[in-house]
């Protein structure tokens, strides 16, 4: 039944983009002046996961490339590579300039001034989950440089422009800013039917049976892919040829889990103290929180910090934050 498993992962990037040809318009018109060999504008995409933000610039930029033969381009996860040195680190490693870099004796100033006297073809740099960078000053270094254009991508604009200076600021609100909504029910098993044709055999599921996987996903193509990827596998392992109700069934609790899962291994050492926290009290208020946390870290984040990281987490889905300001508290998200 699957043909092609590549195509049920979340992080493949599809030959086509559908209900997105706007934000593919408005990215591709910001990165135009590439073509030109001309300084390209900042894009900055947001809105909430699973709405494609991160497939759609890699798709743009990829389109760009087969317009542009001469191009270099680095996708960089913010939260995994969440400081400044991991930032321009791996920035510099899609140039193939890390081979003698240290990690604990090279300056961050060597490792910039490397990216300042680049001058190779046009490179743009997609910075995912711009959001969780603990230092936003590596944002305002990679403004400085007219060699790189950058595709920053994040959930929520005020979470970030909250946390830079004004000179960021100005620069982010004059940016090309894309707004990303969640999908709705048809458009999310129109995305499901363009993976079912590239990555399973004829007829293995039908039209309605994407539209409940969609439904059960609530917008979120990360989940609704994963469902249909277990209920492919499910059926395989009964050997049946078609996808039923009951693989769908078994497979939207896992997969659901499998993208919780998959959150909470990219959380930073700091933020998966906080989760553990919340984990073993169930329930708890954001000061019994913040002292928990203190007592287990040895150079704690500020309070504001911690704040960010739970509003990332409560974005994710991984905690669920409930009340207002005194009356506030966390806890787990349900799986």
């Amino acid at each position: 039944m699957i043909r092609d498993a590549r195509v049920l992962q979340p992080d493949f990037v599809p030959q086509e983009v559908v209900y997105r040809d706007a934000e593919v318009n408005q990215l591709s018109n910001a990165l135009e002046p590439i073509t030109r060999d001309e300084p390209a504008e900042t894009a900055f995409l947001f809105g909430p996961s699973g709405t494609g933000k991160t497939c759609l610039a890699q798709f743009t930029v990829e389109r760009l490339r087969e317009e542009v033969i001469d191009i270099n381009h680095q996708y960089v996860n913010c939260w995994q590579n969440y400081t400044r040195f991991r930032t321009i680190y791996r920035i510099l490693e899609g140039l193939g300039q890390t081979l003698d870099v240290h990690r604990q004796s090279t300056p961050k100033d060597e490792l910039l001034e490397r990216l300042r006297t680049y001058d190779g073809p046009p490179y743009v740099v997609i910075l995912d989950e711009v959001d969780q960078l603990e230092d936003t000053d590596v944002l305002y270094d990679l403004y400085q440089l007219s060699n790189i254009t950058m595709v920053l991508v994040a959930n929520r604009e005020e979470e970030l422009f909250a946390r830079v200076d004004d000179r960021l600021t100005s620069r982010l609100m004059n940016c090309t800013r894309i707004r990303f909504d969640k999908y709705g029910l048809d458009e999310l098993a129109s995305i499901l039917e363009a993976r079912v044709r590239w990555g399973l055999t004829e007829d293995a599921i039908d039209r309605d049976q994407l539209e409940r996987i969609s439904d059960a996903a609530a917008g979120d193509a990360r989940i609704a892919i994963g469902i249909l990827r277990n209920a492919a596998r499910y059926a395989e392992r009964q050997g049946l040829e078609q996808v039923n109700g009951k693989a769908i069934v078994e497979a939207i609790p896992d997969a659901k889990e499998e993208v919780q899962r998959k959150d909470i291994e990219t959380l930073t050492p700091d933020q998966r103290t906080l989760y553990e926290v919340v984990r073993e009290h169930g329930e708890i208020t954001p000061g019994e929180l913040y002292d928990a946390y203190t007592n287990r870290v040895d150079d704690p984040k500020t309070k504001r910090t911690v704040r960010n990281y739970m509003t990332k987490m409560d974005h994710y889905n991984l905690i669920v934050a409930e009340g207002e300001n005194r009356g506030r508290h966390y806890r787990l998200a349900d799986q």
